[in-house]
């Protein structure tokens, strides 16, 4: 399995972030689910964070490039 496929795209994570919040909130789901549901939506967050981190590295290296033209 490559890299791609193991870590969902920014839009696909916040979409199970999005969906793990509902379920918690929901309170249909038991305690130790609820814990699973809170460290996988932690991990969620992280990879959310790490692309958002890479597109703002990129940013500033084409207003970097334009700046110096």
């Amino acid at each position: 399995m490559t890299e791609a496929k193991k870590k969902p795209s920014f839009e696909e994570a916040l979409k199970q972030l999005e969906k793990i919040v509902t379920e918690v909130e929901e309170g249909k789901i038991g305690l130790e689910e609820s814990v699973d549901k809170y460290e996988q939506g932690m991990k969620l967050v992280q990879q959310c964070r790490a692309i958002l981190d890479q597109a703002e590295k990129r940013i500033e290296t084409i207003q970097g490039n334009k700046e110096t033209e």
